[in-house]
């Protein structure tokens, strides 16, 4: 297909237009992105010196006497408590397995000959609890990995670059 001299020059000074057009806006995006950047600056700033003040002045003003109080709650109160809570219930294990040692070998209460056999071995079935959660915090990882690696790899249209920032792209 040919063209004619005059669709061509129309179509010479079109392609013109679009690239000047084009220069100009990577100048004005190259604008904006610098104020995009002062002004992420400036809200650092702000941050700084206005907010995050007035936050630690509220935090100790109405919080802080209230998280320092249930500090002084558990370390005075429920740390010792469940120490004690804790030491009882091991004495209890201790005691009890001390009293089944006793009646298994026999020193324990007297009881006749055709009472006493050997207990039977325990049984294990199946997996514990302990295993049921390893599977599962395995299987989370992995799902994970798959995760990031699925959000790493996709394509993504609105995260394309151009190669020459500055060039028009062919009409």
């Amino acid at each position: 297909m040919s063209l004619s001299r005059k669709r061509k020059k129309e179509l010479r000074k079109l392609q013109t237009q679009a690239n000047s057009l084009w220069e100009t806006q990577q100048v004005l995006v190259g604008e904006a992105a610098s104020v995009a950047r002062e002004a992420g600056r400036q809200l650092g700033h702000l941050h700084r010196e206005e907010v995050r003040p007035r936050v630690a002045a509220g935090y100790e003003a109405y919080a802080a006497p209230y998280v320092d109080k249930g500090k002084r709650v558990v370390n005075d109160t429920v740390i010792p408590a469940a120490g004690a809570v804790m030491g009882s219930a091991l004495s209890v294990w201790d005691a009890a397995n001390d009293t089944r040692a006793r009646l298994a070998s026999g020193r324990g209460i007297d009881l006749p000959a055709s009472w006493r056999k050997a207990p039977p071995a325990p049984v294990k079935s199946g997996i514990g609890a302990g295993g049921v959660i390893a599977i599962i915090l395995g299987v989370a990882a992995a799902i994970g990995v798959l995760y990031a690696a699925w959000q790493t790899l996709r394509a993504d249209d609105e995260l394309w670059v151009a190669d020459d920032p500055l060039r028009a792209p062919d009409a």
